[in-house]
């Protein structure tokens, strides 16, 4: 397999975006290289309902120099779209053939059902989630779709964006009490003419778009919340309501100072998220939740697996893209490890029982924890952990992916806290308790192929009184350093799970059932 790269170029109501995703010789996937120009088209068409001239020759502009940058990066594929903006013109038809004829590239014009399609797909794919409403509100359109069973199920695209509602009701940035109501019943009376929006209340608000993105960093900011990441973050209506009126009543100057919020989208922020609490409001919605995924990365999935776009399960496909971006790690001793470290927590969760989500977490750690040996081996503990707390594995929340990343890189109880001590306010002490149980279990896990020779094809692991027994069925070779690994540990297991780890010899070589 050789490394392929795919462009994905999304023209935008507000801005013009370049993605460049890269598929490695593991058969991984990354984006390589990305860029990013204002373009505000929706508030530059004109009276006649045309984009001019000048706008056009600027988006060709940028579009030549985007085409540039795939070249430089050897891009073998060019997928480009456009959305509202353009789709709007009434000029449109002379856009794209200037477009074509002076860049070279074919335009997709995207219909509003295709955004919320390409949207939905995105989404899907990197949040763990049945049910909800979605919502993208973009510089000329704002798409919503209803999904159920990580299905869509309807989606309906509203001609108005943060741009155009901004051009229409905003004056010098600022959108005034007066300006607000109107704003706000024009999108109402929009969403009363769709009355399945009002039939499943309760359902929660995933957001995709520069819009909530924006949102999404600064409450962060404005909380001071510890962990790096926007994607798959909550908030409540009570403190998206808070933000709101809170930027609502800066002077635009003042708002582009704000924590978390990029310049050029300071004047058009303040709509964009009026238009998100009508429509939360509107579909009765039980809280927001921050995605950082959408349409361009729903544009990659459908490129890059045209037969099968939706993955199944989106923690096993973002764990298998984590662990080949990492192939430093031994593939079969982790393997190996990742089997026993299961083994043994199913025999100790049956006498000492930890929430349900723990295998999962276990079974995510002990998959990934060498893959800091791709930056150093002997700090690969260190690294793990950064590498988990700051790489995009999705399908875990954020709390879990602290706790995924501690117990992955776990040396003791004073190293994991240490770990864990900027990320302290998301986690609580039945928390911690479960990283130092699961860390050391996967400790013991790795002792048991210390050799890294996979030389315990089969374990008989059983409980009794205060040891855990564990008997190799036929192994390869004498076990000694696993053997002394598991002495070694013994100790600090005992005090976490009450049970002192014996690698018996006594059965090494008789026949007998796995437990």
């Amino acid at each position: 397999m050789t490394e392929q790269r795919i462009g994905i170029i999304d023209i935008g109501s507000n801005s013009v975006r370049l993605v460049v995703y890269e598929r490695t010789a593991n058969g991984a996937h990354r984006v390589a290289d990305s860029s990013k120009r204002p373009a505000r088209l929706s508030e530059r068409i004109d009276e006649n309902g045309e984009l001019p001239g000048t706008a056009i020759e600027e988006l060709i502009d940028t579009l030549n120099h985007f085409t540039m940058i795939c070249t430089h990066n050897h891009t073998s594929h060019i997928r480009a779209v456009a959305t509202a903006a353009i789709r709007n013109a009434k000029n449109r038809t002379v856009i794209l053939d200037r477009i074509k004829k002076e860049t070279g590239l074919t335009i997709e014009l995207l219909t509003g059902e295709d955004e919320a399609s390409y949207g939905f797909l995105g989404m899907i794919n990197s949040i763990n989630i049945r049910d909800g409403f979605l919502i993208d509100i973009g510089g000329g359109s704002t798409e919503l779709s209803l999904f159920r069973n990580r299905a869509l199920v309807r989606s309906i695209s509203f001609p108005f964006g943060c741009v155009s509602l901004n051009k229409r009701f905003g004056t010098k940035g600022l959108l005034q009490d007066d300006e607000l109501k109107a704003l706000e019943q024009l999108v109402l009376e929009a969403v009363r003419n769709e009355p399945w929006t009002f039939e499943s209340p309760g359902l929660p608000l995933v957001g995709v778009g520069g819009t909530v993105r924006a949102l999404g960093k600064m409450h962060q900011a404005a909380y001071k919340y510890p962990f790096p990441q926007t994607h798959n973050y909550p908030a409540t209506s009570e403190q998206v309501d808070e933000l709101f009126h809170q930027m609502r009543k800066l002077p635009l100057e003042k708002r582009r100072k704000l924590p978390g919020l990029s310049k050029d989208r300071a004047d058009v922020v303040v709509p964009g998220v009026a238009i998100l609490r009508v429509l939360f409001r509107a579909t009765k919605a039980a809280y927001y939740r921050i995605c950082g995924a959408g349409l361009r990365d729903g544009l990659f999935h459908a490129t890059r697996f045209p037969n099968h776009p939706k993955q199944d399960d989106v923690l096993h496909f973002s764990l298998k893209n984590l662990s080949a971006l990492h192939p430093a790690a031994p593939k079969q001793h982790v393997l190996q490890v990742n089997r026993i470290a299961l083994e043994l927590f199913d025999v100790l969760n049956y006498v000492h029982p930890l929430p349900p989500q723990t295998r999962v977490l276990l079974d995510t750690a002990s998959q990934l924890f060498r893959i800091g040996a791709s930056i150093d081996y002997y700090e690969y503990a260190r690294h793990s952990f950064y590498l988990i707390i700051n790489s995009q594995l999705n399908g875990l929340s954020h709390r879990e992916m602290i706790m995924t990343a501690a117990i992955a890189s776990y040396k003791s109880k004073g190293r994991a806290r240490q770990h864990v001590s900027e990320y302290r306010e998301l986690l609580n002490e039945t928390d911690l308790d479960v990283i130092y149980k699961l860390g050391s279990l996967l400790q013991l896990s790795a002792a048991l192929d210390r050799t890294e020779t996979q030389a315990i094809a089969q374990l008989n692991v059983q409980l009794s009184g205060n040891q855990l027994l564990l008997r190799p069925i036929q192994p390869r070779g004498t076990l000694v350093v696993e053997r002394r690994e598991v002495e070694e540990l013994s100790s600090e297991f005992k005090k976490l799970w009450n049970a002192t780890p014996v690698l018996d010899y006594t059965a090494m070589h008789a026949p007998s059932t796995t437990i």
